[in-house]
């Protein structure tokens, strides 16, 4: 099960790969408002927001690496 405090978003190729979307640094300033504590999102967009206080970004570049940050904890 997916924390509910974690939030994913991002664009997912049919290679497996997760693309860079456009307004990120916006979706995770309102669910970091929204009271999210984790945010899982392309490591492309995350190479260009600086950190916001109260939430942890993690970049992910494959659906695989993604499965791995919610599930293998």
């Amino acid at each position: 099960m997916i924390d509910p405090e974690t939030v994913v978003f991002g664009e997912v190729g049919l290679g497996g790969e997760v693309r860079g979307i456009s307004q990120a640094e916006g979706r995770v300033k309102e669910a970091s408002r929204l009271g999210f504590k984790q945010c899982l999102f392309p490591k492309q967009n995350q190479e260009k927001i600086k950190p916001f206080k109260g939430i942890e970004l993690i970049g992910v570049r494959t659906v695989q690496e993604a499965m791995q940050a919610l599930f293998e904890k």
